[in-house]
């Protein structure tokens, strides 16, 4: 093989490798939550208090895991494109958690209403912090696991 050859041969292969991890990428699926072992198990109101009160140290603790939430439902919010968010929290507290349902699991909110206790087990992705309207707690591709 002359020099040539081996470079184009490099290309190929190098745009084979970087084809190959881009589709892998695009192709990756969320986990199911529905199963999944929560890191952290944690109630609405005390979820809450930890971010209030060190949202550093609650972001090292819950950020990026996945936890398991118990609290009553304030709300249940629906978009213009059918996408779920639950609201947990104390209904007289201007702050809550809000978490984005899993829209593979939907049909599990037709049991749940406002004033219920449930359990949903989600991703923490963030806090949103204020003083005038009430700070949210931020969980996404939530699954509720228990109704009570």
């Amino acid at each position: 093989m002359n020099k040539t050859q081996i470079i184009i041969l490099l290309v190929l292969v190098s745009a084979g490798a970087i084809a190959s991890y881009v589709y892998s990428q695009f192709a990756r699926k969320n986990e199911d939550l529905a199963h999944a072992t929560p890191d952290l198990r944690i109630t609405s109101s005390d979820l809450i208090r930890s971010f209030e009160t060190d949202e550093k140290q609650a972001n090292e603790k819950y950020l990026d895991k996945i936890v398991a939430v118990t609290g009553k439902v304030k709300d249940i919010n629906k978009d213009e494109k059918g996408y779920y968010t639950l609201v947990l929290g104390d209904e007289n507290a201007m702050s809550s958690v809000r978490c984005s349902m899993d829209t593979s699991h939907a049909q599990s909110l037709a049991l749940v209403h406002a004033g219920y206790h449930v359990t949903i087990t989600a991703a923490c992705t963030g806090f949103n912090a204020d003083e005038l309207l009430g700070s949210d707690v931020i969980l996404n591709r939530g699954v509720v696991v228990s109704n009570n």
